[in-house]
């Protein structure tokens, strides 16, 4: 029986492309005095090619922007503006708060595993009014590991106490969040993202409300077996 669905954040439940985009359009206007000579289409769209979808952080990405617009302001300025404003600025991915309702609903326990800065990525789960939901949040920074590494499963597990077999992780990273998981023996939804092509698992999805279908179906055809 499912007993537990631990979740990613970044690309998962927080839109983070369309969160990205509107935070460094709203900085650039933010920032236009000292910016109104470089392009604002140019800026955006070199902010997000630079960042690599949150894989490259802020600070070389600043520092990059920097040199290549000979920009007025300081690169550290501009990093603290990301880290002290891009959680006014969080999306949530459709049917989010549906979905988490559902599953409280049926008793499923929850949990985040992130990988990213402690605070950072607190204040962003806190902007999307989510915390309350989770009965274990991880972020790997705090955690001193971080995904793939089995051992932040296994933590985030124990912390919720259920098993391995017990549990659904769900995640858009192929590596990261579908084969670390598996590797711990826990099923897994891969939220699918053209950006990494595809990726081998049994359960597939789009929209976070697929999620529920998926728990009830698993949970369905194991007590048929009882």
């Amino acid at each position: 029986m499912v007993k537990a669905v631990i979740f990613d954040l970044d690309g998962t439940l927080l839109n983070r492309d369309a969160s990205v985009k509107q935070f460094i359009a709203n900085q650039y206007d933010r920032f236009y005095h000292q910016l109104h000579s470089i392009n604002r289409l140019d800026f955006l769209n070199r902010f997000i090619e630079l960042e690599q979808r949150g894989y490259v952080w802020k600070d070389k990405v600043y520092q990059q922007l920097v040199q290549e617009f000979s920009i007025e302001i300081s690169w550290e300025v501009l990093l603290q503006d990301y880290i002290a404003h891009f959680h006014s600025h969080c999306i949530p991915f459709a049917h989010l708060y549906e979905m988490l309702d559902e599953l409280k609903q049926r008793n499923i326990r929850l949990a985040i595993i992130t990988n990213g800065f402690g605070q950072f990525q607190m204040d962003n789960i806190h902007a999307l009014g989510i915390a309350h939901y989770f009965d274990a949040i991880l972020v790997s920074e705090w955690e001193q590991m971080k995904k793939p590494q089995p051992d932040i499963f296994y933590k985030a597990l124990k912390q919720i106490s259920v098993q391995p077999e017990e549990s659904i992780y769900v995640g858009d990273h192929p590596v990261n969040d579908i084969e670390g998981a598996q590797s711990v023996g826990m099923k897994t939804i891969w939220k699918g993202d053209p950006y990494f092509g595809s990726v081998t698992t049994p359960y597939i999805i789009d929209d976070l409300d697929e999620i529920i279908g998926i728990v009830d179906s698993i949970n369905e055809s194991q007590s048929s077996l009882l």
